[in-house]
């Protein structure tokens, strides 16, 4: 068992984003390398980071909540501080672990802004925070990953109080929860659509709306088949059927992304117009207080018990060659 003392820090991990035109294609690179992706399928995405003048919100959104969690902490009485690092953008997780290093850190909880189990949201990021420390030499901190909270009653709150939030300005609406598909290949090897489901279960027993899980963003080969069905596919089909408003809860992220921005408040709410439908979005959790207690509370836990990881061997592995 780990003792209290062991650890000194809590890290915040998140995806990244670009914070400005000339950001787009270099982020976009970091994303997709190693899988072989045409850079005119990466000029076609960067057309939608110019509609944002080249910013993803999830940056700021992370500022955000890493303010939230050191005001949290410190009215806790809990002496830690706060770090940092991305993926895919600056602050890069490995310049982090530098950091922590130099700061004389030794051990630190990880908290990844992802939900859910499956290999993109899970198990890679456990492989960015090892090559991180590996890349940051023999003094970087070890890092133990916080588990998933798709059901943790703080998660599932924050999102059912963001829902209630929409439905008042549309209390009959059809409810869409939505979350970024991922190929069948990769949902067969973890629990990530099973978790979804069991979220979307527990924040709509507050409500008495009609809804369905839905998902968005997919991308890749249109042969290869991903989870659906499709956002826009499921705004066709209630319009066909009579149904004028619909509540878009984006229960897959924690805060907004560029899927979040583009894929349901422009591509989705266009569509809906284009149909006669009313389209409102719920927020996401990001800084709601009850979401910030939860990871307080996740931290006192390992500080208290030294809980294990959440991933076991065979956990969310990868679904084969990446293409």
């Amino acid at each position: 068992m780990t003792d209290v003392a062991d650890y000194d820090a809590l890290l915040v991990v998140s995806f990244g984003g670009p914070e400005g035109p000339d950001d787009v294609m270099p982020f976009l690179q970091n994303v997709v390398r190693g899988r072989n992706v045409p850079q005119e399928r990466l000029r076609q995405v960067a057309k939608q980071y110019e509609l944002f003048r080249g910013v993803s919100p999830i940056n700021a959104a992370t500022r955000r909540l890493v303010e939230a969690l050191r005001t949290e902490l410190e009215r806790s009485g809990l002496d830690l501080p706060v770090y940092w690092g991305n993926r895919n953008w600056h602050p890069f997780l490995g310049d982090t672990l530098k950091t922590m290093a130099s700061d004389g850190i030794r051990r630190a909880l990880a908290f990844v802004t992802s939900a859910y189990s499956s290999y993109s949201s899970c198990r890679q990021y456990l492989e960015d925070i090892e090559k991180a420390r590996a890349a940051a030499g023999p003094t970087a901190p070890a890092v133990d990953k916080i588990g998933t909270f798709f059901d943790h009653p703080g998660f599932i709150r924050a999102n059912r109080e963001r829902l209630q939030d929409a439905l008042a300005s549309s209390p009959r609406a059809y409810v869409l929860f939505t979350a970024h598909s991922i190929p069948l290949e990769m949902a067969a090897v973890c629990q990530y659509e099973a978790q979804l489901g069991e979220t979307a279960r527990l924040v709509a027993a507050s409500i008495d709306n009609p809804w369905e899980l839905v998902y968005q963003s997919r991308s890749g080969l249109p042969s290869v088949p991903w989870l659906s069905p499709d956002v826009l596919e499921a705004i066709d089909r209630l319009a066909a059927e009579g149904i004028r408003e619909i509540v878009l809860s984006p229960i897959g992220f924690v805060a907004d992304h560029m899927e979040v921005i583009y894929d349901l408040d422009t591509q989705a709410r266009r569509r809906a117009e284009s149909l006669g439908v009313s389209l409102v979005r719920a927020s996401t959790a990001g800084t709601h207080p009850c979401f910030v207690r939860m990871i307080r509370q996740f931290l006192e836990e390992h500080l208290a018990e030294a809980a294990p990881g959440p991933c076991a061997p065979g956990c969310c592995l990868p679904p084969g060659p990446r293409n």
